[in-house]
């Protein structure tokens, strides 16, 4: 399945040339309901939950992902407000978990295992539904400087890289940064649609140095 990454243009350059995409730490997600969406009102049940949750972050992580590429309130959250890039991978289909969006917070299970933590993890108050989210449960293995990545593979192949309507990121650094990967991914400049709200292809090649 293709699905969309977006990016500043600092960090999606340097993950290019390192062939690598930063797995995001459990704890440090944006949205302080993750792995929170069940009924905490029993203390004892909420204090287990943040215990697991922690724990899960030590050796677990997410890579998170969009169905679109589109949609222009991603590229102004993720990808610094249209100066950044989204990177398209192929990801097989027995990886890709879709994010569930609900009005209301799950029931206490009856019992608190991983399986149940995983659910939690693909639980999103129905507001974050425009994100379109599709995640990738990974191990964290390699550590670098406090942080972890995965790395290009035939799990996880580079298929696109769009560059941002506003983004000053040239043909010339893009096609630095891909070398060899150059022949295999499609490159293009964004724009804003001229009939719809959404992000399209910039077709006038003269638009992107």
């Amino acid at each position: 399945m293709m699905v969309y990454h977006y990016i500043s243009a600092c960090y999606g350059l340097e993950g290019i040339r390192k062939r690598r995409l930063k797995i995001a730490r459990i704890m440090e997600l944006n949205d302080p309901f993750e792995f929170l969406g069940v009924n905490l009102k029993d203390r004892k049940f909420r204090k287990a939950i943040r215990e697991t949750k922690q724990e899960l972050s030590k050796s677990k992580g997410i890579l998170c992902f969009s169905k679109t590429w589109r949609n222009p309130v991603l590229w102004s959250h993720y990808a610094d407000k249209h100066k950044g890039l989204c990177l398209s991978f192929e990801v097989e289909n027995k990886l890709l978990g879709k994010v569930d969006y609900v009005d209301s917070r799950l029931p206490v299970p009856t019992e608190l295992n991983e399986e149940f933590m995983k659910k939690l993890l693909f639980t999103k108050f129905r507001h974050w539904e425009y994100e379109q989210e599709y995640r990738v449960y990974v191990q964290l293995e390699e550590e670098e400087d406090g942080m972890y990545f995965a790395k290009y593979s035939n799990e996880l192949r580079l298929k696109k890289v769009i560059v941002g309507s506003r983004s000053s990121v040239t043909r010339a650094e893009l096609t630095n940064a891909l070398g060899d990967l150059n022949n295999n991914v499609e490159t293009f400049k964004a724009r804003a649609g001229f009939q719809e709200f959404e992000v399209v292809k910039q077709q006038n090649s003269a638009k992107w140095a």
